[in-house]
């Protein structure tokens, strides 16, 4: 998924693609688990949203992790309604590339997630991602209750302090209120379980928490 786009900042919202009303249609059930990827979720599960880069080998970081029940890839943080992938990779939608974690806080800690989030790619590169340029490629995580916050923005800080040991650069996350999360088109929900030899663009630091 090799992105040659080169707009590295941020429209307006008023400069932003249109969008429509309808929805992206996707499948019921999660290629992998079976289990729902939209709602309803059973009520004793939590949600979390992430962007780190390509969502095709972000969201099989988090399908893999003990305690989540659920996940599926999409578009937000910006400000076109129902974008597609193509409107996206424009950079006129404003969106990141995102994975939807539904989660049983008493099996995998919203902590867990946030750790495995940062280990998982490079917080440090601003508006990409290795090879993958442009807006949707940034690192973010997009919390949906102030607890959340609170626990983004402490991991935040020790893992800057594991980056800073090792001389590298300060951390571009951005951590903001969740918008609207648009469910990506049916083929890239859990795109690397149905090409097992698909194009995964994840690469983390090497710095890891204890």
């Amino acid at each position: 998924m090799f992105s040659t786009n080169k707009i590295l900042s941020i429209p307006a919202a008023d400069e932003c693609l249109p969008g429509r009303e309808q929805p992206m249609i996707v499948p019921k059930a999660h290629f992998v688990s079976g289990n729902p990827i939209s709602e309803p979720f059973p009520s004793n599960l939590s949600k979390a949203i992430f962007g780190l880069g390509c969502f095709w080998g972000a969201e099989k970081k988090f399908w893999l992790q003990s305690g989540v029940f659920s996940t599926a890839v999409g578009y937000s943080a910006g400000f076109t309604k129902n974008p597609s992938y193509q409107e996206v990779c424009s950079g006129m939608t404003g969106h990141n590339e995102v994975v939807l974690v539904v989660f049983d806080e008493e099996v995998c800690s919203y902590e867990q997630l946030v750790k495995l989030f940062f280990e998982s790619h490079n917080p440090t590169q601003g508006m990409q991602q290795g090879n993958d340029k442009g807006t949707q490629y940034r690192s973010g995580i997009y919390y949906l209750t102030e607890q959340q916050k609170k626990v983004a923005e402490s991991v935040k800080r020790q893992y800057e302090q594991l980056l800073l040991k090792c001389s590298m650069p300060e951390i571009t996350t951005e951590i903001v209120p969740a918008g609207s999360f648009f469910y990506a088109e049916e083929y890239h929900q859990q795109y690397l379980a149905k090409n097992p030899d698909g194009y995964c663009g994840l690469g983390g630091t090497g710095v890891v928490f204890d």
